[in-house]
C-alpha cells in the first residue's frame, strides 16, 4: 500500500484531508514518527504551505501533503489570515479566539469572510505541487454548532443558512476551502 504524509499536528485538519485522499493510500500523521512543527515564517498562505511540506519531506521517503490555512475578514484587514492559529493559541483556544472575533466585528456593517486553504504535495527529492483554495461567506452574530473545528462556528458560506459548525461533517468536507483546493491538487496529481 502506498504511504503519504499529511504534514499537520490539527487532527481536524488530518482527518479532513485524509477522507479525501484515495483509499489507496495509508495516511501517517507526523505524530506517528514524533515530528514537531516547522516555525511558519512566511507571510502568504501558500509559503508556509510549501514550507511545511520541505519541512516534513525530510523525515520520510514518501510523498507528503501539507496545508496552510485560514480565515480573512474583510473588515478586520483580512486577519487573522495566515494568523488564525496563533490567535486561537494567543487567546486560549478558538472558542475563545471566536467570540474576540465577534466583539471586533459588533459595529461592523461588512461581515463578509473567506476561507482560504493553501496545499502543498511533494515527492520525495521532487518538486512542490501548490494549490490554493477560497470559500467566501460571512461571518455569524453569534458562535453556532458543535461541529467542525476552528473558526467553523461562525462561518456561513455564501448560499448557506447554517455555519459549518451546525452542518453534518461530509456536506461541510465536499464544500469547504479545502476541498477545493484538493480539487485542483487531484487535476495536477492524478493519483490521489
Amino acid at each position: 500500500m502506498k504511504k503519504i504524509l499529511i504534514g499537520t499536528h490539527n487532527k481536524g485538519k488530518f482527518k479532513e484531508i485524509a477522507y479525501l485522499i484515495s483509499k489507496k493510500y495509508k495516511k501517517n500523521s507526523p505524530f506517528l514518527y514524533k515530528i514537531p512543527s516547522p516555525k511558519e515564517t512566511s507571510k502568504t498562505f501558500s509559503g508556509n504551505s510549501k514550507l511545511k511540506a520541505n519541512f516534513f519531506s525530510k523525515f520520510v521517503n514518501y510523498p507528503v501533503i501539507s496545508d496552510d490555512s485560514g480565515l480573512c475578514i474583510k473588515s478586520l484587514k483580512n486577519k487573522p489570515g495566515i494568523y488564525s492559529a496563533r490567535l486561537a493559541k494567543k487567546q486560549g483556544s478558538f472558542f475563545k479566539a471566536m467570540n474576540y472575533i465577534l466583539k471586533k466585528m459588533k459595529n461592523k456593517k461588512d461581515r463578509s469572510a473567506t476561507f482560504i486553504c493553501s496545499l502543498s504535495f511533494k515527492y520525495p527529492k521532487g518538486k512542490i505541487v501548490n494549490v490554493t483554495g477560497k470559500l467566501k461567506g460571512t461571518i455569524s452574530k453569534k458562535i453556532i454548532g458543535k461541529n467542525g473545528f476552528g473558526y467553523d462556528p461562525i462561518f456561513i458560506p455564501y448560499n448557506q443558512t447554517k455555519t459549518f459548525g451546525q452542518m453534518l461533517k461530509y456536506k461541510k468536507i465536499k464544500m469547504d476551502h479545502r476541498f477545493i483546493a484538493f480539487k485542483k491538487l487531484r487535476k495536477k496529481i492524478k493519483t490521489l
